[in-house]
């Protein structure tokens, strides 16, 4: 690839989604754009970013999604999830007994198998929330990466990554080579095409966030804004879910560690004591 087009496409990728790429990745972005090369038809990679270039507004889409990571799983790092289940929802159940209403936030939601992950640790303690409105909404900036997550449908080796086997028969139905979610968690789920480099703000707000293994893929500033977005849809006892090896220390003063070793973070008021956060354990 001409060092010309590395600029090109690496400058476009980092308005478009904020997602960096150093010079070390050039395999990477040659490795993404040849098949979008070889299903258009076009001569090189160099014609691909000519049509950018020139505006080409449905291959700008293309090109963005071709480049997003969709390498996901259910249940990531599963320590987060038991957190989710053992710490956070009792506390939900606890704070919001007059609402009896929460809803929960996964960006870079990719194919689904992260929020529907959350949806079935809800559904698992269902009996704790008998009667209430629970919503799930995931946002991605791959349409396709949607489109694949609101059908909810997965194949053998999807099922297989961080997914337990009776999970697996509790809420899937083998149909034919795939395994197809059940309508009851699917009905939890909303998923959505959305930027985080736009606004957020009409998405509403959430109790907890899943952000994970997103931040590191931008630079600092960006992480900077994405986190000062996510700190306004987080309500003041809020809960981020960040990778395990990210951080907001040094970034961002909105939130508070919880356990870093895991990502957890609380939502820092100054106003408001620590101890009446989502994330905090409660002794009984």
């Amino acid at each position: 690839m001409l060092p010309e087009d590395f600029e090109l496409a690496a400058r476009f990728v980092k308005d478009r989604s904020g997602l960096v790429l150093t010079r070390d990745k050039v395999y990477l972005l040659e490795n993404r754009l040849m098949p979008v090369v070889r299903d258009l038809r076009l001569k090189s990679v160099s014609e691909l970013l000519a049509g950018i270039a020139s505006g080409d507004a449905a291959l700008q889409t293309t090109v963005i999604d071709a480049m997003m990571a969709k390498d996901t799983g259910f249940f990531r790092d599963w320590k987060p999830f038991v957190h989710f289940r053992t710490v956070v929802l009792p506390n939900i159940r606890v704070s919001r007994g007059m609402k009896t209403r929460f809803r929960i936030l996964s960006a870079g939601v990719s194919t689904g198998q992260e929020a529907h992950s959350i949806a079935m640790t809800i559904r698992d303690v269902s009996s704790s929330f008998p009667g209430w409105q629970v919503e799930v909404i995931g946002i991605d900036i791959s349409a396709t990466a949607i489109a694949a997550a609101s059908k909810g449908i997965y194949s053998q080796f999807d099922v297989q990554r961080g997914l337990p086997v009776r999970t697996l028969l509790q809420y899937f139905t083998k149909q034919e080579d795939a395994w197809v979610l059940n309508d009851a968690v699917r009905g939890m789920v909303k998923c959505q095409p959305w930027n985080l480099l736009d606004d957020l703000f009409s998405l509403g707000r959430f109790d907890a966030i899943f952000c994970r293994n997103v931040l590191v893929y931008f630079d600092l500033k960006t992480k900077l804004d994405v986190l000062q977005k996510l700190a306004r849809l987080l309500v003041d006892d809020g809960v981020l879910y960040l990778g395990l090896n990210e951080t907001v220390t040094g970034v961002s003063s909105n939130f508070r560690a919880v356990d870093p070793a895991l990502g957890i973070y609380a939502a820092h008021r100054a106003d408001r004591p620590a101890s009446l956060s989502l994330a905090a354990k409660v002794d009984l």
